[in-house]
């Protein structure tokens, strides 16, 4: 059962890194409604995932429960090492793509709220940020 948990998990990150990686090329070229559209079907993937994480975890710790003097390696089989392996690998993947698209969302959010700031200036009235009397750009009648 533990091995068809950890080949289970490896497609669901594979899954998530593909979809990252789709999100990647999308948002270099400006495409948000694709984004939008896989928001589920990542959320559902992640889901899927801690849950198969929940499931290892529990079927090593059984494994452990009923061979207390046997370390770890020593409970698992060659494949179920191999899994294992492949899992970190995989983690350290999707942080990497992880990584990349949060950059490009920060940048791109910086974009989005500095040309926002250029045509409707704010300025903190105590805790709120209120519209600038003096656009630049474009006239703001209160």
């Amino acid at each position: 059962m533990l091995s068809y948990h950890l080949q289970s998990a490896l497609c669901d990150l594979r899954d998530l890194i593909k979809i990252t990686e789709s999100d990647v090329e999308d948002i270099k070229e400006a495409r948000n409604n694709p984004q939008f559209e896989r928001l589920t079907l990542k959320e559902e993937k992640l889901k899927s995932f801690e849950s198969k994480k929940a499931m290892i975890d529990h079927e090593i710790s059984s494994l452990m429960t009923k061979s207390p003097d046997k370390d770890l390696p020593d409970l698992l089989n060659e494949e179920q090492h191999v899994a294992l392996g492949e899992l970190r690998v995989e983690l350290s993947n999707l942080r990497e793509v992880n990584k990349r698209y949060a950059k490009l969302v920060l940048a791109v959010s910086n974009l989005y709220n500095t040309f926002l700031e250029r045509i409707v200036p704010t300025e903190m009235q105590g805790y709120k940020k209120v519209a600038s009397k003096n656009s630049a750009i474009l006239e703001v009648r209160v």
